[in-house]
Order: structure tokens, then sequence, then C-alpha cells
């Protein structure tokens, strides 16, 4: 119940489509019992058991008006219009009465369906978005721990099933409603007879309950399976070339087989619940049914108290409760997964954002000074990998950092641009503590090159000026040319709005990562940040790629991550790290003359000094 409660928030902004629903579910419950109630005089009709009152009754006040005064009023309407107009008038007249209220009992029920059905969708597309936002706003390491495929689940299947199960419990506000209504008129008939009902729902609700009890845990085990599943289905098909290439295909079809079996169990064991409440339910009601037959027949046979024609009317209203209390148990299961599933959604929804820019954060407008790393320490989980790095970057100077693989290079990028925060020491941006600044604007201060140049399944134009709104096809086409990808995007049949395919797939690896630096150039950052921007490169497009870089730097500063050393001879400054700790630094000729770790480098990668 309280992930219902929380989810009703979501109702605020379609309160009129919720109220006009309400209302039209209102009249549709009213109507339904009316419709009923109108083959009364029917029935007195066909079996001529009405009473002929030739008086038209009088009403004095409110307190006349009860069972009585209607039932004498439609004798006299019926004796009046029969011997007047005849019985086949008259019988034609009752029919176009009981037609016409069970023509407004759909005309509401249609109306009421179509405002939910607003609401419904409505609230469905408010939650999708909060969700996406939040998994944009929160901090890469969230990611980190997290699968894909499970988010993926969470955001998409988890919130469908949100939609279904808590809308069914709102629109179970007709299904009381028709109870209720249904009740009032058969008391109204017989109070006798309706005591038999009040007994069965209670009983009922206590078996229903009983049915519904292990649904939400099992219906939690099988979203998390699910995502699973996704995950499982990612992976296979982001990594489909290794399979073949290492003739995995059995392995990860048994892996999948085990997920699919276990998902199978779980959906037939929930299924044999669900399956047996709706049979349950309408047995009970049939049970009920039966002994108000042989009771109600005993009424109309035995003790005459009860004419055949009320006892017929009042039939057809103690069957209608049926159907309103069939909804009313699948709602009530549909809830207990709606509810897992928010929990699973909830996830997403509560977690926190580690990385939250403070209330009176800074704002950077322009880079003038420099970036420095004083005595910072840094570690993802237990071990640290930077170990009292210090180091001053200065404006409008190439600094490279080299070292062998996790020697902490690469979290340099992610801590000067904020994807983590160091666990000790600081970063000050022209004297500022990066904790003191708004993110956004310190990000927009710096463009990033990877070595994995991830594009999207969009234009190249699109890929190039990709967070710039209203770009000029002048702009984007300036920014190919500085990252030298102009010509080649030129041979392209639709030029610059020739798509790139996902991830890109329809470009080589050297073409993707020029139309990733085409897109910082487009930025127009002051700081560069290079993350072996050329290492996954063949020599003929490291060349290019290294004309295009360059090109880029000019009159910008730039950190540049290097594996290849003969990227980074030219640089200002070289930062040699080892195991975290920087060991030595310099430029190109001052580095060899140390003869250490550097040189070492240098001379495994087979360099040629000149």
């Amino acid at each position: 119940m309280k992930n219902f409660k929380r989810f009703l928030k979501y109702l605020i902004p379609y309160k009129k489509h919720q109220i006009l629903s309400i209302i039209f579910n209102i009249l549709y419950a009213l109507f339904s019992s009316i419709s009923m109630l109108s083959l009364l005089p029917m029935m007195k009709v066909l079996f001529e058991e009405r009473e002929k009152i030739r008086v038209k009754p009088t009403f004095i006040g409110i307190q006349d008006f009860d069972i009585h005064y209607i039932e004498n009023y439609l004798n006299y309407y019926i004796t009046h219009l029969n011997e007047t107009q005849g019985p086949l008038i008259t019988l034609i007249t009752i029919v176009s009465f009981v037609l016409s209220t069970f023509l407004l009992k759909n005309l509401f029920s249609y109306l009421s369906i179509v405002y939910m059905t607003y609401l419904n969708n409505g609230i469905l597309k408010d939650l999708r978005q909060d969700v996406y936002r939040k998994v944009i706003s929160l901090n890469v390491g969230f990611f980190s721990n997290e699968r894909k495929g499970d988010l993926i689940a969470r955001m998409t299947s988890d919130i469908n099933t949100i939609k279904v199960s808590f809308m069914n419990v709102l629109m179970m506000i007709r299904e009381p409603l028709t109870i209720l209504f249904t009740l009032a008129g058969m008391i109204a008939i017989s109070w006798k007879l309706t005591i038999f009902v009040f007994f069965f729902i209670p009983i009922s609700g206590f078996l229903i309950s009983k049915l519904g009890k292990g649904i939400k845990s099992q219906s939690g085990n099988i979203f998390e399976l699910e995502g699973h599943l996704i995950s499982n289905i990612e992976e296979t098909l982001g990594g489909i070339k290794i399979i073949k290439n290492f003739t995995s295909e059995q392995f990860f079809t048994k892996k999948f087989n085990a997920f699919t079996n276990d998902i199978n169990a779980l959906n037939n064991s929930v299924g044999k619940i669900m399956s047996l409440s709706s049979p349950m339910s309408e047995f009970l009601g049939i049970l009920v049914i039966s002994i108000l037959l042989v009771y109600g027949g005993s009424l109309v046979l035995i003790d005459k108290s009860l004419s055949g024609g009320a006892f017929l009317a009042y039939m057809g209203l103690a069957y209608q409760i049926l159907t309103p209390a069939k909804a009313i148990t699948r709602a009530v299961h549909d809830f207990q997964g709606g509810s897992a599933a928010y929990e699973r959604v909830a996830f997403i929804l509560d977690a926190v954002n580690p990385l939250q820019d403070k209330p009176d954060a800074k704002l950077i407008t322009e880079f003038k000074h420099e970036i420095k790393f004083d005595n910072v320490s840094f570690k993802y989980k237990d071990d640290y990998v930077l170990k009292n790095f210090t180091l001053t970057i200065p404006k409008g100077k190439i600094v490279a950092l080299v070292g062998q693989s996790g020697s902490g290079k690469s979290t340099i990028a992610n801590l000067i641009t904020r994807f983590y925060d160091v666990t000790e020491g600081s970063i000050t941006f022209d004297g500022v503590d990066i904790r003191d600044v708004a993110t956004k604007s310190l990000r927009e201060q710096m463009g990033i090159v990877a070595q994995d140049s991830i594009l999207f399944n969009d234009t190249i134009a699109n890929n190039i000026s990709l967070g710039i709104e209203n770009s000029s096809e002048d702009k984007i086409i300036e920014a190919a040319k500085i990252a030298n990808a102009h010509g080649f995007i030129s041979d392209f049949p639709n030029q610059y709005q020739n798509n790139v395919g996902d991830g890109g797939s329809l470009l080589s690896g050297g073409q993707r990562q020029r139309i990733a630096i085409g897109r910082a150039v487009m930025k127009n950052p002051p700081i560069m940040i290079l993350d072996e921007a050329t290492s996954a490169l063949d020599t003929e497009s490291e060349k290019l790629v290294q004309n295009a870089l360059e090109n880029m730097m000019e009159n910008r500063t730039s950190i540049v991550i290097a594996h290849r050393l003969s990227t980074i001879q030219n640089a200002d400054l070289i930062v040699v790290m080892h195991n975290g700790m920087i060991v030595e630094q310099g430029n190109h000729e001052e580095l060899l003359k140390m003869n250490g770790t550097y040189k070492n480098l240098v001379s495994l990668q087979s360099l040629e000094i000149n």
C-alpha cells in the first residue's frame, strides 16, 4: 500500500480526467443496478402479477419515497398504459425503457474508460520521463555496479506492469459501487434473501486474500530474472562476433535456456494461483445463487411472500455481483504484482547521486589560469588507484600522461570531469575546488575524445553537433574539416545526413574516431582531454587521426592520455605514472636523459629516437 500511495502523486496533473472518470463510474454503477431493476415491471406485464392500481399514488414528502411508493407508481403507470394503449404498446414501452437503461449503462462505461485511458497513458508517460531523467542524472559509478539489461527491464517492462496493475486498482472504484447499488436494489426487493449475499462476500474476500499472499514475492523474483535475461540478450548481441569466433554458441544457449526455464517455472507457479482465483470466485457466486434459488423459490412457491417477477429481477441483480467481484479479485492480484514492480522502479527513483551540486555552486564561464591536482588519492572500491598525486596543468599547455595499464591515467580524466570525486586531496579549477563548482558548467569547459568512440544511431551531422541545438551546417562542416573527416563524409550518398548505424557500425574505426574528434571540436571547449584516442587504430588511420588531433589541440589546453608514445613527443610536459603515483615528469628529451621508466617504455615500443 505504501508503494500505491507514493504512486498517487502522478494522478495530480490529471485530476480532471480522474474526476470525470469517477463520475462516469458512479453513473455506470448506478445504471447497472437500474438496468436490472427495470426488468421488474416487464416481468409484471408478462406474468400479469401486478396489482392493478387506478389511482395515482400521492407524493407527500421524501419520507414517502420508498420501494413501496415506486412499486405502486409503476403499477399505476402500467395499469393506466395497459387500459388506454393495450398490452402490446405497454410491453414495447417498458422494453424501450429497459433498453434505455442498458444503453446509458454502457455509455457511461465507455466514457469512464476513455477518461481513465487518458489518465493511464499520461501517468505512464510521466513515470517513464521521471525514471529516464533520474537515470540520466545519476553518477557514472552507479552504472558500474548495475546490469545494463536489468536497468532496461526496470525502465520498460516493470513500468508497464505498474501501469496495468495500478490502473486496474484505480478502475476498481466502479466495482464496489456496482456491488453497493446492486445490494441496495436487492435489499429493496427482499432483505431476507440478501442476508445470504452478505454472508458470501467476507468469505470470498478471505479466500481471495489467501490466494494472493504469495504473488508479490514471486512476481518480484520474475521481474529480477527477466532483468537478467535482458542483460544476457544485450551481452549476446554486443559480443556476437566473439561468441562465434570462440564457438561458444552452445554455452550461451545453455545460459539463456537456464534463465527462461527459471522464469517459466515461476510464471507457471503464479499462473496457477491467478488462474484459480476467477473460477473460485465464480463458483462461490454460483453456490450462493443456488442457495438463493432454493430459498427464494420457497418464498415464491410456498410462502407466496415474493412474486415470480420480483424473484427473477432479484436473481439478475445477484448474478450481476459476480462480475465486479471477479474484477476485484483480479485487481487485488494485479496490485501485488504491481507493488513488486514498483519496488524495482523505486530502486532507480530513490538512487542517490553522491555528486550533487552544492546549493551555492559556482558557475564557470571560462578557463583563465590552471587546473591543479593537490595531493589527490582515489579509490573506486577498496584499493587506491591514485596515491598522493600532485600536478599543475597550466592554460595553453599540452600535458601527457603515460604509463602501464592500470597506472591510473584514465582515472585522472574521470576525476577532472567529476565523474567521480576524489577520496583525499582536491582538484582546483582556477583556484576553485571543482566540488564547489556547478558540474554542468565545469564539463562545458572540456571536450573528451576517448579510445572507444561512442556514436549514436543517428546522422553524422547530429553526432557531430551532439548537445548543440540549432547548429548550422557550416559549423558542422568546419568542425569535420578540422577533424580530417570532411573527405570521407562527402563520399557517402547522403553525406552529413548519412546514418552511422548502431554504435557507428557502418563506419570504420578511424572514421568513427574522426567524427568523435569533430564532435569535440564542435563543442569548442578551452580544454581537450584525449584518452588513448589512437591506440585502437591501424597505422594509416592513426596518422589521419593524429593530424586531426593536432589541428584540434591548437590554442587549447590539452590533457593527453597516451599508450603510443609516438603521439606525445611534442607535449610540453610528460607525466610518467606507475601504480597510481608520478615517478617521472618532464619533456621528451628530459625524460630520455633520466634513463628511467619513460626511456624503458620507449624502448619497449621500439620508438626511433631522433
